[in-house]
């Protein structure tokens, strides 16, 4: 009989234990004050503590819309996007006249690159909000998103009817339009002088781009004018894209004067890695009247505003193999075509020095050089006009006085002008 009493006893306890435990887990304070805490965690990078305080709240307040939305965001910025957009649903299926959910919402489809299912969101948000800027903008991204620039653009214009100072969509108008221009024509015109030895020399391009859905094609006609003779080059560039951050450059150049290599050509591979990195390898060659290859291939850093990249040179000669390589730093501005940047390179590479020989490259790989790069590109308000400034410093040992060297100070300018 006591020992009946005994296990009866236990029972009851562990039950007990079991009910206050339980009572325990259910939230019982002010809502408003844990949402405010939950909210600091996570603008203070405590993303997971902030969850599980929002989810806390939520046990009690499942209707609490701001904090089971605020929760839904935390969730797409940590990449959640299906966890997301069940919390974006829930809120939605009780109460479709909140702007904030529906935009919220649709930027986690964008994000989680599904803009079919952001358009369709959309156009419901847009039945609830009929023409609202906000809600046309996100439309407009995700049809970019889908390659409708145009769709993007007709977008676009709806939302400038209604208010044509809305900076935002005409910035946005201004990059489509210049995404839409996938051809362009550019000049590009430079001059070295030399400290000694020798005189002046003279070298323009003429270019023709097309952006394509394979990659870009650059056909270029080079004109150089050294040791009082004049010479031309035609060169094909192609960077073809093979897979999701895989592309290659090919290049093939020809010319039938001394002034350059009988035939030039390049193939090198780019590939994405983690953590904004990007690295290739490729070769370069040049035929003269004899074959001279360069081994080449780069490593870099893309972080915020800034790239770093650094590339080397292998280029085997009469005399060995000569080491050669190039440090760049680029400072963005709005984008890719505006830019501050400064170039540091050591040693001698007929890639970058070609145009210091016209004969043999192989039996100048073992000079010494140093030099300087600096550049400055921008652009028109329209993005339509490019330009470029070069100004360079070399220091370089004579190619037939080896020991003694020369100053070569150079200067370029070059436009480019894009269009549909």
């Amino acid at each position: 009989m006591i020992s009946k009493i005994i296990k009866l006893t236990f029972i009851l306890a562990f039950f007990g234990i079991f009910q206050m435990s339980g009572q325990e887990i259910k939230f019982d304070g002010d809502p408003d004050a844990s949402f405010e805490n939950a909210r600091n965690l996570a603008f203070n990078q405590q993303r997971k503590q902030a969850q599980d305080t929002l989810l806390f709240i939520l046990t009690k307040y499942p209707d609490y819309h701001d904090i089971r939305s605020f929760l839904a965001t935390t969730y797409s910025w940590d990449g959640e996007y299906k966890k997301a957009r069940k919390e974006f649903d829930y809120i939605l299926e009780k109460d479709k006249e909140s702007k904030t959910t529906w935009i919220a919402a649709i930027k986690n489809e964008l994000w989680g690159d599904l803009p079919y299912v952001a358009i369709e969101m959309t156009n419901n948000a847009l039945k609830k909000f009929p023409n609202d800027a906000e809600l046309l903008y996100l439309k407009a991204s995700a049809q970019e998103k889908t390659n409708n620039p145009l769709e993007a653009l007709n977008t676009l214009e709806l939302i400038l009817t209604q208010n044509p100072d809305d900076q935002k969509a005409k910035e946005y108008k201004t990059s489509l339009n210049n995404d839409l221009s996938r051809n362009a024509i550019g000049i590009t015109s430079s001059v070295d002088i030399y400290s000694d030895v020798f005189d002046p020399m003279q070298y323009y391009a003429l270019t023709y781009r097309r952006q394509t859905k394979y990659g870009s094609i650059i056909g270029r006609v080079n004109f150089n004018r050294r040791f009082n003779e004049n010479g031309l080059q035609y060169e094909v560039d192609l960077y073809p894209k093979i897979a999701k951050g895989l592309y290659a450059y090919v290049n093939i150049g020809l010319s039938k004067s001394f002034l350059f290599p009988d035939v030039r050509y390049g193939l090198e591979f780019y590939k994405s890695l983690p953590k904004s990195f990007e690295v290739s390898l490729g070769i370069r060659t040049l035929k003269y009247s004899t074959t001279t290859n360069i081994y080449t291939g780069s490593l870099g850093w893309y972080t915020g505003n800034s790239y770093l990249a650094f590339r080397p040179y292998f280029t085997p000669g009469e005399t060995g193999t000569s080491k050669s390589g190039t440090l760049t730093y680029r400072k963005y501005r709005s984008d890719a075509d505006n830019y501050l940047g400064v170039a540091l390179s050591v040693g001698f590479s007929p890639e970058i020095n070609q145009f210091n020989i016209n004969e043999d490259a192989a039996k100048f790989v073992d000079l010494k050089a140093q030099r300087i790069n600096l550049s400055y590109y921008f652009t028109s308000s329209n993005k339509q006009n490019a330009w470029g400034t070069q100004f360079g410093v070399s220091h370089q040992e004579i190619i037939f006085d080896q020991g003694n060297y020369f100053w070569i100070y150079s200067v370029a300018l070059s436009w480019e002008l894009k269009f549909k």
